[in-house]
């Protein structure tokens, strides 16, 4: 089942549900906004170039308003929203189709288990030819 636009505000007054920081137009009929943060993590090299599935993966993670991602390039980021998931609600996270259209594909790894808190790890990836610059506190998706 999917939340409607009044059930997701009621959670949030009851506090059953937390999303911070929120404005009220980020919340849409069956939705929530969610939007880019500010910090940007991309896999460290390896010496051989090769990563092994079952190998301990170093990231190189910076904290900045923007971040440049170049043509063929994976970054993982984060929402600028905290979320505090209630241990009977799962969600997901959708890309915004117009940054679909401009060949950044926005995924997770999935479901947001129920009961999760945090910022969510959003998998971003380039597949234009251009490079496209990330400005933190774009709209980038919703948390259905």
């Amino acid at each position: 089942m999917i939340l409607s636009d009044k059930t997701i505000k009621r959670m949030i007054e009851e506090k059953s549900l937390v999303i911070e920081p929120l404005d009220d137009e980020q919340i849409q009929p069956a939705s929530v906004d969610i939007r880019l943060g500010n910090t940007f993590s991309v896999v460290e090299d390896t010496s051989s170039g090769i990563i092994t599935l079952g190998d301990e993966i170093g990231y190189k993670t910076i904290t900045a308003d923007k971040y440049l991602i170049m043509p063929g390039q994976f970054v993982l980021a984060t929402t600028k929203e905290y979320f505090e998931l209630p241990d009977d609600l799962t969600a997901f996270v959708e890309g915004r189709s117009s940054l679909g259209r401009m060949g950044l594909f926005i995924q997770n790894a999935g479901w947001v288990d129920p009961g999760f808190k945090g910022e969510i790890t959003l998998e971003l990836f380039n597949a234009n030819r251009c490079a496209i610059e990330l400005t933190a506190g774009r709209r980038v998706g919703q948390l259905v």
